[in-house]
């Protein structure tokens, strides 16, 4: 990485513990320009900070490369896998079960009119 950190950007640790989950270049056609680590970092930087794609900084890839990236991802589970595996392995670590026994369903009041029928 050649340029300063973002709060947002993976610790090595946690580029460890998904970089496995981050499908790998495919071979053939143009050398990669950037690696996985700052494509998921621009993706990062977007969902944390909520500003838009176009207005990713100029230091991570282009915003189309790293919005590209993250709907091939999302359109292929990659997110949803990665956060179930995440999640039970923080449950194991807690020494729970993988998966929750209960849930609550929680539900707002609608106010209703008083007109009946």
């Amino acid at each position: 990485m050649d340029r300063k950190s973002y709060p947002s950007d993976l610790s090595d640790a946690e580029w460890q513990e998904i970089e496995s989950y981050i499908p790998p270049p495919l071979t053939g056609g143009r050398p990669v320009e950037h690696t996985r680590r700052e494509i998921v970092n621009g993706i990062r930087y977007v969902l944390r900070t909520g500003c838009g794609w176009e207005y990713l900084p100029h230091d991570f890839p282009p915003w189309p490369t790293v919005y590209d990236y993250f709907r091939q991802w999302s359109r292929s589970g990659l997110w949803e896998q990665l956060n179930q595996n995440l999640r039970e392995k923080v449950r194991q670590k807690a020494g729970r079960a993988n998966s929750p026994s209960a849930a609550i369903i929680d539900s707002q009041s609608v106010k209703t009119t008083e007109k009946g029928g």
